[in-house]
């Protein structure tokens, strides 16, 4: 008798994954919104969340009777990680490694627009004023990262090139690392930073690092510090960004990730004139979604060999182990 096809089940927003041809070819593959999921669990052995900002998983998970594998299409799994998942044992592989250099770029992008006062220069220009500035140089400016996974260590190597001087917080402290000039444990975080010209968190969200941004940091912020935020938006409490904002305690923030998303229109964030908002983009280059698929299809191939996957996720910790 042969043996029973692979199924696989696939959670879509708006457009199906590019590519997927190659692994249609492999396993019956089932396309669905988040309505149709229920029905496409049943009897599926892995699922591929194609729509990682989509709550559906955890509202279908009583359908999943023979799931053994879910791989999600973005960094972050904490949309993912519900206790019925977490305490099970289906394996959770994410994207890591996808979006590591676009987002360090787009940090290394922020800064210097910052230090370069470019905002100032493109409003000028629009109105044909010719004012002559002064602006800063980043090699004599000091960076803390929070977060020491893919993500912060490609945009402390980026940064260092550049000739900043990059200080990390992670989970514990190092005398040595190849990427950050010091990494020092989470807690050493309030006393890091008054130390920093740019704050750029790049955790995964955890219990341990939601609302890590509150009053409380941003009043040990140098009053010019800027805050630049490529993690996740819950990792900062946007109210107390406002007031800390609006009373000048820190210098400005650049925001790629919210509370709530897309931003509201009438949120005050989007009209305050040293904030920078951009619609979480920070590690979407040309080609990212081929890559996206393109990864998920080495583990697809992995996994049907039963070897050992790529990006498995520690569901108690919230992300893939380092190392």
């Amino acid at each position: 008798m042969a043996a029973a096809r692979t199924v696989l089940a696939v959670l879509c927003g708006q457009r199906r994954p590019p590519g997927m041809q190659a692994i249609e070819a492999l396993a019956e593959v089932r396309y669905t919104d988040a309505t149709g999921l229920p029905d496409a669990l049943h009897g599926a052995d892995a699922l591929f969340v194609w729509d990682f900002l989509s709550s559906a998983v955890c509202e279908a998970w009583p359908h999943a009777d023979r799931l053994r594998w879910i791989h999600i299409a973005s960094a972050g799994v904490d949309r993912l990680l519900f206790p019925e998942l977490a305490h099970s044992s289906v394996v959770v592989t994410n994207s890591r490694g996808v979006f590591d250099r676009p987002i360090a770029e787009y940090v290394l992008g922020l800064i210097l627009g910052i230090a370069k006062d470019l905002a100032t220069t493109l409003a000028l220009q629009r109105e044909g004023t010719w004012r002559h500035r002064e602006t800063r140089r980043i090699d004599t400016q000091d960076v803390l990262v929070v977060g020491t996974g893919s993500i912060g260590r490609a945009t402390g190597r980026l940064l260092m090139a550049a000739g900043l001087t990059v200080t990390a917080v992670g989970r514990t402290a190092r005398q040595h690392d190849p990427d950050f000039s010091a990494v020092h444990s989470a807690e050493e975080l309030a006393r890091l930073l008054p130390t920093a010209d740019y704050v750029v968190v790049a955790a995964p969200l955890t219990e341990m690092t939601r609302g890590m941004f509150d009053a409380q940091a941003f009043a040990r912020m140098q009053r010019s510090a800027w805050l630049i935020n490529v993690g996740r938006g819950a990792i900062v409490d946007e109210a107390d960004l406002l007031s800390a904002l609006g009373a000048g305690e820190i210098g400005g923030a650049a925001l790629d990730v919210f509370d709530e998303e897309p931003l509201p229109a009438d949120h005050p964030l989007w009209t305050l004139p040293n904030v920078i908002v951009s619609p979480h983009m920070s590690g979407d280059f040309v080609g990212w979604l081929d890559a996206l698929v393109a990864l998920f299809g080495v583990n697809f191939a992995r996994w049907l060999a039963d070897e050992r996957l790529l990006n498995e996720v520690d569901k108690r910790a919230g992300f893939v182990p380092t190392g």
